[in-house]
C-alpha cells in the first residue's frame, strides 16, 4: 500500500494512505536508505510503501525516489545528516532581524541548501511591528540585497496583520516548507493561516533574545485551499552536508555568475590570481556578508567538521 509521510515523531511515522487513512508506522528492520547516512532515513513528504499488520499499525518497507529534499549536517553527529523534508514545491524561510536575531550567515546557508537541491525559496521578514528605526533600516538593506540576487522577500507581522490572503495564494496546491530559528513566529503564522490547527506558541527569552522550541516534531499540515505546510522544529544552524568545496560557489548565484571569468576553473575565490569574484567583491557587485557566508561554508568542508554559526 502506498502513502505519504505526514508526521515524524522520532520513533513513529504517521502515513496518510492513498485511500485517505492515517496509519502509525515504523521502519521495517531490513530497511536501508542508499547513499545517505542520515539520522532520519524517512522524512515528512516522503512517499512510501507500507504493509499493514493485524494490530492496526504498519511497516515501511520501501521509499519512492524523491524529487528533492532539504538536508543539513546533524549538529550532534557531524558525519551524519538530518533530512528536514522531502518532495517540496517551495520553501519559506521565516526570519527576524530582532526578537530573536537571524544572522545573514544563517539565511545564506539555508538559501545555498535550497539552491543545491532545487527548491525555490522566499524570505519572510516577520515581527515588523516590533522594530525600531535601526532595525527597520537594517531589514530594508537585507531585503534590497536578497531581492537584487533574485529572492522574493516579504514584510509581515504574524501577530498583527489582518489579511494573509496573499500568502494563502502562494501556498495554494503546493507543498511548502516553513523553516527558521525558534521564536521567529512560525507557529503564530501557521495559526493565522490554519485557524483550527492551534499550534503551540511561546514567547522568546528576552534575556538571551533567542527563541525556545515549541514544535517538537515535523508535520505536514493540510490546507483547505489545497496543498500542505510542512512545519518543522526551529533550528539553530545549517551545517553543510553532501556538497563538494568546489560546488559551494554554484549555490550563491551572484558568486557563480562572476566565477565564469576566473583565471582558473577550480578557483576557490580565496587567494588565487585572476579571481573575478574577488574583483567583483572589491567593486561591490558581491556583498561582504555573502562572501563571508561562502567562506564559512568552505571552512566547514575544509575542516571536515560542523560549527554552529552564531
Amino acid at each position: 500500500m502506498r502513502g505519504l509521510v505526514v508526521k515524524n515523531t522520532g520513533s513513529w511515522y504517521q502515513v496518510k494512505t492513498d485511500d485517505g487513512r492515517l496509519i502509525d508506522t515504523k521502519l521495517k528492520g531490513s530497511f536501508r536508505l542508499k547513499d545517505i547516512q542520515s539520522t532520519n532515513p524517512i522524512s515528512v513528504g516522503d512517499h512510501v510503501l507500507i504493509e499493514e499488520n493485524p494490530e492496526g499499525t504498519a511497516l515501511i518497507y520501501e521509499i519512492e525516489d524523491r524529487k528533492n529534499y532539504i538536508i543539513r549536517r546533524s549538529s550532534n553527529l557531524s558525519k551524519q545528516s538530518h533530512i528536514i523534508a522531502a518532495n517540496l514545491d517551495q520553501a519559506f524561510l521565516i526570519v527576524t532581524v530582532n526578537y530573536p536575531i537571524t544572522t545573514p550567515t544563517f539565511i545564506d546557508r539555508f538559501l545555498a541548501t535550497t539552491e543545491a537541491y532545487s527548491v525555490p525559496a522566499s524570505i519572510f521578514f516577520n515581527k515588523i511591528d516590533r522594530y525600531n528605526e535601526e532595525d527597520t533600516e537594517y531589514m530594508d538593506a537585507l531585503i534590497h540585497l536578497y531581492e537584487t540576487i533574485g529572492y522574493t522577500c516579504y514584510k509581515i507581522s504574524a501577530s498583527k496583520d489582518s489579511d494573509f490572503s496573499f500568502m494563502k495564494d502562494l501556498l495554494r496546491d503546493k507543498i511548502t516548507l516553513f523553516s527558521g530559528h525558534s521564536g521567529v513566529g512560525k507557529s503564530t503564522l501557521i495559526n493565522r493561516l490554519v485557524p483550527d490547527i492551534n499550534q503551540k506558541t511561546q514567547e522568546i527569552s528576552e534575556y538571551h533574545n533567542k527563541g525556545m522550541h515549541t514544535t517538537t516534531f515535523s508535520e505536514m499540515i493540510p490546507l483547505t485551499e489545497g496543498g500542505y505546510i510542512i512545519d518543522t522544529p526551529g533550528i539553530k544552524g545549517f551545517g553543510v552536508f553532501d556538497m563538494e568545496g568546489v560546488e559551494i560557489s554554484h549555490y550563491f548565484p551572484e558568486i557563480f555568475k562572476f566565477s565564469h571569468n576566473c583565471k582558473f576553473n577550480n578557483c576557490t575565490h580565496r587567494k588565487e590570481p585572476g579571481c573575478a569574484v574577488r574583483e567583483a567583491l572589491k567593486d561591490h557587485y558581491i556583498s561582504e556578508s555573502r562572501y563571508k557566508s561562502y567562506l564559512s561554508m568552505l571552512d566547514d568542508k575544509n575542516e571536515n567538521k560542523y560549527r554552529e554559526p552564531q
